[in-house]
Formats: structure tokens, C-alpha cells, sequence
């Protein structure tokens, strides 16, 4: 039970400082500084922690600079199509000038949100049935090659 109460503070920890990042940056657009040093707080929190984060939180952070990517602040955001038609959305940080490709696929869902992801809907396994070797036999009937232990009734 610490076990999860120590995750859950962490994860209270790095919702803060992403909200926090995200504050500076509507409050002045100037502070890019300071919403960057928030972001590297927050990757280097989970980092340590090995916690993983939420792919939509993935998104909004630059893995160059650490900097919150929001579009028309700190990125530029364009729509790419390739030949196949396949749609692609490229986000560009002002800072260090890294991309990002996301794919713009309507049917496309993450694994985190797909139903056998979550833990809760996976099968169990059978308590009743057990994996047993299949050398032995399950019903006793076949001969036993240790000496039985009952004592013979033996007439003298």
C-alpha cells in the first residue's frame, strides 16, 4: 500500500508541474525559460521514479529541449499528406527547431486506450484448471515406480 501512495504523489508531483508549464506560458508567452525548466523537472521525476507517462502528455513535450509545445507559442503546426493519403501532423518547436510527426488516422487508437490494455477486462486464468506435466497422469491409475509403502499381507 506506501508502494502506491508514493506513485500517487509522484503523479501529483508531474500533473502539477505540467500545469504549471502550461500557466506560465498563458500568463506570458515570454517565460518559455521557466515552463522548460518545469518540463525537464517533470521528465526527470518520472525518469527517476521509472513512472510512465499519459501519450497525450508525450505529445505536448519537445525531446530535445524540454519545452511545452503548445501551437502558435512555442511550435508552428502543419498538416503533411504523403502520396497513400496517409495524414500526418508535424509540430516544430520555436526553441531548438526539432519535429514531431503525429499521424492524423481517425480509426488509429493507442494501445493504452484499447480494451484488452486494461487489466481489469483481462482473462484470468483458470483457477481450477492447473498446468500439470504431461508425463503424469492426473487419475493415479498408472503404476508407481517408488515401492509402495502399505504393508503386504503375507501369510507364513
Amino acid at each position: 500500500m506506501a508502494a502506491q501512495m508514493k506513485d500517487k504523489e509522484a503523479y501529483q508531483r508531474l500533473n502539477f508541474l505540467y500545469q504549471a508549464a502550461h500557466c506560465v506560458l498563458s500568463q506570458n508567452p515570454e517565460n518559455v525559460e521557466l515552463a522548460r525548466f518545469y518540463c525537464f523537472t517533470q521528465k526527470t521525476i518520472a525518469r527517476r521514479l521509472v513512472l510512465r507517462q499519459d501519450p497525450s502528455v508525450k505529445r505536448t513535450l519537445c525531446k530535445k529541449c524540454c519545452s511545452l509545445l503548445i501551437p502558435g507559442v512555442t511550435a508552428t503546426t502543419r498538416q503533411r499528406r504523403k502520396k497513400n493519403k496517409t495524414r500526418f501532423t508535424v509540430m516544430r518547436c520555436l526553441s531548438c527547431g526539432q519535429s514531431k510527426t503525429l499521424l492524423n488516422n481517425p480509426d488509429y487508437s493507442l494501445w493504452v486506450d484499447r480494451p484488452e490494455a486494461q487489466m481489469e477486462q483481462q482473462k484470468q486464468p483458470d483457477p481450477s484448471r492447473k498446468n500439470q506435466p504431461k508425463d503424469k497422469k492426473c487419475d493415479g491409475s498408472a503404476p508407481s515406480s517408488k515401492p509402495s509403502a502399505a504393508p503386504s499381507s503375507t501369510s507364513t
